[in-house]
């Protein structure tokens, strides 16, 4: 499996981030995931909570429940849409905007010291690269013409 480019990425993917869940967890209580929807909402500000899942790239179902979650713990707000009530807008708190302005420049410098590694004309490359691998990976999921996943999983009875 070492020879996949996919597995060797992912593997380089699960421990360069496990630094910022850790911290993220035991500074904030807050899991990854929940700091990915924090990060969205402090880039993009308000939005719907089905906007949020595509800009976080996640689904639907395990959007709401970060949402609940964080809602719980005061760091974001849901207004339901009077129009719609399946939809809420979602905001964050001055709590999670204080977090958010607390925890970033922790992963900012996270992402500096594990760069360093690497030149400035090797980060450049690296970013032209991965540019090119982002837009070949969405051809070919377009290219696979496969029917979407379906909203809800079934039972496994």
């Amino acid at each position: 499996m070492d020879e996949l480019f996919l597995y060797r990425l992912s593997r380089l993917q699960a421990v360069a981030v496990a630094p910022v869940g850790r911290l993220s967890q035991d500074r904030y209580g807050i899991s990854r995931r929940e700091w990915r929807l924090i990060v969205v909402l402090a880039r993009h500000g308000p939005m719907l909570s089905s906007e949020l899942a595509d800009q976080a790239q996640l689904d639907r179902a395990r959007t709401s429940r970060v949402v609940t979650a964080l809602a719980d713990m005061k760091l974001l707000s849901r207004e339901v849409i009077p129009s719609d009530r399946r939809q809420a807008r979602v905001s964050l708190t001055e709590k999670g905007r204080a977090l958010y302005d607390e925890f970033l420049p922790v992963v900012v410098e996270l992402n500096r010291q594990l760069l360093l590694e690497l030149g400035p004309e090797e980060i450049e490359q690296l970013d032209q690269l991965m540019d090119r691998l982002a837009a070949r990976a969405k051809a070919n999921l377009a290219a696979l013409d496969l029917p979407k996943m379906p909203r809800s999983r079934p039972s496994r009875r």
